[in-house]
């Protein structure tokens, strides 16, 4: 087996608790996999040697929340946002209506093109779900399109309820036919839980019969205000809820005494001009943060975890250290992976050589591209 060393790493920041921070640093990679992270001056010997002539090195990013099955644009909402018109939700049903129309091809080609975009900008991993066909054809299809992009696929019929079906017939297709079409193609099961989209009950029953089938639960939880949400998603052990924007102290205290990561999408905030949830807040009380892009049409146009970063650090009171872990670490823990997130012995050597000599300048250089080069699973892209 051929190894790689990789040294003259400014600040090696490798996601894992035991030592998250190694200065003057180098990484063996072996077959894929980490086999060794310290000191420069410590590495042991490789077949190959990569120089990256003091730039950070970090995990690759952890995009555990990602809409990419869509056609069309939202362009109009947007800007009616941006001229003082609340946000919603209710724009979903727009991009439904494109995408029932568009083709596989179509459908395929623009998510590719996404992950590439977010692959080019440091992201390694990345959940994408269906959410914009609302049929059991179009769910399917988007799964199946899904399912060759990643391996973190969720099935999201219960975004909105259709504007042809009402609530109660809704629920049951999507707990039934539904999800018996898109469970081979799903790793998990999701709802929107929010006024609007679906109430606690219909959460509970959907999340449950997707749970049955064997799918792992994630929930839309706490967007536009207090709701069931969090609380129902720490209750059946959901891997995380998503959003956590508005939340109650026994909200706060369920995400810190269970196993379900609170996943902030500060790009829905800058893009809906809301409110930014409270990181501060759920990081003190000891809960688990995970910061994705919620990348879609409507609510969030981006696929720049880096943005994601700095919006969490400038807005949401997150040291650079507790962002940059939320967006590598967290988001693996959102996703329940242990293979990624991290630079520990073991794990897959996806990592990013920054163009900047720390992490910290993900925040301190806003915008700025700062990605030099993206190995995956130890090779260069």
């Amino acid at each position: 087996m051929t190894t790689t060393l990789i040294d003259g790493i400014g600040l090696l920041y490798t996601g894992d608790p035991e030592r998250e921070e190694i200065p003057d640093a180098a990484v063996v990679v072996e077959d894929g996999l980490i086999a060794w992270t310290g000191p420069a001056a410590q590495a042991p010997d490789a077949d190959e040697r990569v120089d990256v002539a003091g730039r950070g090195v970090i995990p690759g990013f952890v995009d555990s929340h990602a809409h990419l099955i869509f056609a069309g644009d939202r362009t109009a909402e947007f800007q009616a946002r941006m001229s003082g018109e609340p946000y919603t939700g209710g724009g979903i049903r727009t991009t439904v209506a494109a995408t029932r129309q568009a083709s596989d091809a179509e459908l395929a080609t623009r998510a590719l093109g996404l992950v590439n975009e977010m692959l080019a900008q440091g992201t390694t991993t990345v959940e994408i779900k269906s959410g914009y066909g609302l049929s059991v054809a179009d769910e399917r299809r988007s799964l199946e399109i899904a399912t060759g992009l990643t391996d973190e696929t969720t099935f999201l019929g219960a975004h909105v309820v259709p504007a042809d079906l009402d609530a109660d017939s809704y629920v049951r297709l999507v707990a039934g036919e539904m999800l018996d079409a898109c469970a081979p193609y799903a790793k998990w099961v999701d709802v929107f839980c929010e006024r609007g989209a679906f109430d606690g009950d219909q959460t509970r029953e959907i999340l449950s019969a997707g749970l049955k089938a064997g799918l792992g639960a994630r929930v839309h939880a706490n967007q536009l205000g207090e709701g069931p949400g969090v609380r129902i998603a720490c209750e059946l052990g959901a891997a995380s809820a998503d959003h956590c924007t508005h939340l109650t102290a026994a909200d706060v205290a369920a995400l810190a005494d269970s196993d379900t990561v609170a996943t902030l999408l500060p790009g829905a905030e800058f893009s809906t001009r809301s409110p930014y949830p409270d990181a501060r807040r759920l990081i003190d009380a000891g809960a688990t943060v995970a910061l994705a892009t919620d990348c879609n049409p409507g609510s969030s146009f981006t696929s720049s975890m880096a943005f994601c970063v700095a919006l969490a650090v400038r807005e949401m009171r997150m040291t650079p250290l507790e962002a940059i872990r939320a967006a590598t670490y967290g988001g693996a823990r959102a996703l329940r992976r242990t293979d990624v997130g991290w630079l520990r012995r073991g794990a897959r050597a996806d990592l990013v050589v920054l163009a900047a000599p720390s992490y910290v300048h993900l925040a301190y250089r806003p915008g700025v591209p700062l990605v030099h080069q993206v190995f995956r699973e130890g090779l260069l892209l």
